[in-house]
């Protein structure tokens, strides 16, 4: 998704969780929101179970809305970026996945919330 509106970056981490787990929160976040890698850039297969998958999303006020998606699994996921940017991309995020929020930690320009996300289709 392309814009000209004004951009905040939100780093997204995921933890805790396969490639093709990752890459369908990925997927669901560049449909709605620019991000720094392309299109078909999956991630990579990790042999280590504590891969930490990451990516910058640029998010703007007005964007599309994330359809439901599947995951095998719960991820633990991690939002990092402006305060309002961070909401927006909670939001986002709700409507792809049952999220639950684990913990906040606020700072003075940005905050770093970490999540639970879980299968939202069966």
């Amino acid at each position: 998704m392309k814009s000209t509106q004004p951009t905040t970056p939100v780093v997204v981490t995921l933890t805790s969780c396969s490639q093709e787990d990752a890459n369908a929160v990925f997927e669901a976040l560049r449909r709605s929101f620019d991000c720094d890698r392309t299109d078909d850039e999956a991630p990579n297969a990790a042999s280590h179970p504590h891969t930490v998958w990451a990516s910058t999303f640029e998010v703007t006020p007005e964007h599309a809305p994330l359809a439901p998606a599947r995951l095998s699994a719960a991820v633990e996921a991690g939002l990092q970026g402006g305060y309002w940017a961070v909401d927006e991309m909670l939001e986002a995020l709700s409507a792809a996945f049952n999220v639950q929020e684990r913990s906040t930690a606020a700072g003075d320009q940005e905050k770093d919330v970490q999540l639970r996300l879980v299968s939202s289709v069966r």
